[in-house]
């Protein structure tokens, strides 16, 4: 990670959460193996074998037997950079390895497809991390990730800030800043990948209530690691009332409360001769946003996070 890159994340809190939740996790990833599943269908529907594969911060190799089962996959690497989550993947069918999705330990043009299932979000130098990524594929290798997205949480975000405003007289930063769509598409453009994609998919997960859906987040191991973050335990008087506000804002017609977790679902090309090439600004005849009906996203778009 570069000097200058602003911290925003505490590296060593992640790793510090996911190593008391690793025993524990099973009961807790329903929203991870939801979309690890979507990350493989998507990958199924690329029609080539991957030999050398790593899925990057996977969880403790969640998404190992799907792809070691891939047709032509001869080594699967699942990395972690907590030693809970290592000890967790010690069982699964994939070469385990400690690895800081910050500083990648892979050789120039290595590896055939990375992976990385709900993990990016926590890094602090995304475009660093998406460089090394590039650089490590091999001409034509694939990258396939998913990330929160930047409408993640809205409902517990407002709520706990207001509640915290009310009761405290100010309030903290408790939910982190997720990526972007947009600005994930520029971010890849940047980092040098051929042909990238990003869209996203909208997971509303229902809960009894607000504070089943914070132990839920705590026993992800996805609790608040931003160096900004109040360093003392939460008022009990703040959380009820959050708690209360969610539950009077967020209630479904079935008298549970909604949370919504925004996927950006992002896949790019190392470069390679044998890719298409794109046509000249100004010569295609219609636009791929016009067929798909949907918004342009372009370099100099600055959109806010949640």
């Amino acid at each position: 990670m570069h000097t200058s890159t602003p911290v925003i994340f505490d590296r060593q809190a992640l790793r510090q959460h996911q190593n008391r939740v690793a025993r524990s996790l099973d009961d807790f990833s329903f929203l991870f193996e939801e979309v690890g599943n979507r990350l493989i269908e998507r990958l199924d529907d690329v029609n080539r074998a991957f030999p050398t594969i790593v899925d990057l911060g996977s969880h403790g190799g969640m998404l190992s037997q799907p792809l070691s089962r891939r047709a032509g996959t001869q080594q699967v690497f699942s990395t972690d950079a907590a030693k809970g989550m290592l000890e967790r993947g010690c069982h699964q069918q994939a070469r385990i390895l400690g690895c800081d999705e910050e500083a990648l330990p892979f050789a120039e043009s290595s590896l055939d497809l990375v992976v990385s299932s709900l993990s990016l979000h926590w890094v602090n130098d995304l475009p660093g991390t998406l460089v090394q990524i590039r650089r490590a594929l091999k001409p034509d290798g694939l990258f396939l990730a998913a990330l929160f997205g930047g409408h993640t949480l809205h409902e517990l975000r407002q709520c706990l800030l207001e509640a915290e405003s009310e009761v405290e007289g100010g309030a903290s930063p408790r939910i982190s800043p997720f990526v972007d769509i947009c600005d994930m598409g520029m971010l890849m453009q940047r980092a040098g990948f051929a042909l990238p994609v990003i869209d996203c998919d909208t997971i509303p997960v229902t809960y009894d209530s607000a504070l089943k859906l914070m132990k839920d987040l705590q026993g992800m191991g996805e609790s608040n690691i931003l160096i900004e973050r109040r360093q003392t335990f939460s008022r009990r008087e703040t959380l009820l009332r959050a708690a209360e506000r969610y539950e009077r804002m967020f209630t479904n017609d079935t008298g549970r409360l909604t949370a919504t977790f925004q996927i950006v679902w992002v896949s790019g090309w190392a470069p390679a001769a044998t890719q298409p090439k794109a046509l000249r600004p100004g010569t295609a005849t219609h636009s791929l946003a016009e067929a798909l009906g949907a918004t342009v996203c372009g370099l100099d778009d600055t959109t806010g996070k949640g």
